[in-house]
């Protein structure tokens, strides 16, 4: 064979090599593409006015977190948490949730009411460890309180922090998309929703969840405070890049009692199967997660009147102590009937009064005893009481909530139809 017959048999050689080398390139490309979350402009109905994509893949962490516990591999879930693994910014760092739940200065409350700086970490930080309220708690209770403390008080926290943050950056004028409020509203709903494909890890999964087991759906399925959280995230977005305080405010606030809903279902829920022999101590954890999701938005709405003569409490919400003394037998004006109600609490009715000597054994404090009549957070204090991860004698025991709920759902305007029915 001559010499350039040779050269162009190996020229030929070397393009049909070069050839598949690219297919085979372009295999692994695609590969890779699948492998990498491709985001588009919106999510769950939700189109975002700034790049949030880093924190969207936030959520991608909370679902290998709630993976790696469900192996009881609390070292990896504990890893995820603390040093990140799907949200890497640009400087090569990772966006953590363990960053902003053990952050000072957040804007969600949280810290306000534990009377304590990273109270959300903290909580967190028990379950991953088995220590303070999981001290010797079994795998089940902490995987529970790992999976449900992050999705649920980790990321609700960070959400309403982000929303109160767009308030404040709209209060001072700042409204542009990419600085300014409608960038903090953006990513509020990448905490909360997350991105279409990470859903189901997120707080949003979690109305869907609740609203089906108490009926609380549209006609299309949907949950109803999934379609009004959505439309007041919508409607909040205009309103800030419109400067329209009443707006955003309004929408903020829609949220909130959006979410009480939802974790005033799961508290229902998981602590009236407390009586289960096999998985009792796993709904007690459950109910525990979801009521620390919102025990700083409610428990000041739990205050209680302790009455003498029938030994039960009536329910004022955020009350103080004078509120006790507040009771009087008066004429209904709907009904015509006399009832026991108390203007300045609420203008609450005490139903078990009836007559008037009932309804006289309210005080503020009890003459010749000495003895409290007014419960400050009463309710909430019974709360932690059934969910003490340490006090097994809780267990055993199908427990209805709902009467401490009374006052908070007065205070946001939730009604009964708004809560459903446990199916």
């Amino acid at each position: 064979m001559n010499y350039k017959k040779m050269k162009g048999l190996l020229l030929i050689l070397l393009m049909t090599m070069a050839g598949l080398a690219g297919c085979i390139g372009s295999e692994d490309e695609e590969d890779n593409d699948e492998t990498t979350v491709s985001m588009d402009a919106s999510d769950g109905g939700y189109t975002y006015a700034s790049d949030v994509d880093n924190h969207r893949s936030l959520m991608k962490d909370l679902c290998d977190i709630k993976t790696a516990a469900s192996a009881f591999d609390w070292a990896t879930a504990k890893d995820i948490y603390q040093n990140g693994k799907n949200a890497q910014k640009s400087d090569d760092s990772y966006r953590t949730l363990a960053g902003f739940a053990a952050a000072d200065g957040k804007n969600h409350g949280y810290d306000a009411y534990y009377n304590m700086s990273g109270s959300v970490d903290s909580h967190i930080m028990a379950a991953m460890d088995g220590t303070g309220d999981f001290e010797g708690a079994s795998d089940t209770v902490r995987y529970q309180g790992i999976a449900k403390l992050t999705v649920n008080m980790g990321m609700v926290a960070y959400t309403i922090h982000e929303l109160n943050s767009a308030i404040a950056k709209a209060d001072a004028g700042n409204v542009d998309n990419d600085s300014g409020a409608p960038h903090n509203w953006d990513e509020g709903w990448a905490f909360f929703h997350g991105p279409d494909e990470d859903y189901g890890c997120s707080p949003a999964k979690v109305m869907e969840k609740r609203a089906g087991d108490f009926g609380t759906t549209n006609a299309a399925g949907v949950a109803n405070t999934f379609t009004a959280t959505e439309a007041a995230m919508v409607a909040g977005l205009a309103a800030l890049q419109a400067s329209d305080s009443a707006g955003y405010t309004a929408a903020a606030d829609t949220v909130v009692k959006n979410l009480v809903i939802t974790y005033s279902q799961a508290v229902l829920k998981y602590t009236s199967k407390m009586d289960s022999n096999e998985s009792g101590e796993k709904y007690q954890a459950e109910g525990y997660a979801f009521w620390k999701a919102i025990e700083a938005y409610v428990a000041d709405h739990t205050d209680a009147c302790y009455n003498n003569q029938t030994h039960g409490m009536a329910w004022i919400g955020a009350g103080n102590a004078s509120s006790c003394d507040g009771f009087s037998w008066v004429e209904s004006p709907s009904s015509g009937e006399m009832v026991c109600y108390n203007m300045g609490a609420g203008h609450y009715v005490y139903a078990a009064a009836t007559n008037e000597t009932i309804c006289n054994g309210f005080a503020s404090v009890f003459p010749g005893s000495g003895m409290p009549g007014y419960y400050s957070n009463y309710g909430a204090a019974q709360m932690n009481g059934v969910l003490d991860l340490t006090d097994a004698t809780q267990l055993g025991t199908s427990y209805d909530v709902s009467a401490w709920f009374t006052g908070v759902w007065a205070h946001y305007g939730i009604t009964s139809a708004d809560i459903g029915t446990l199916a």
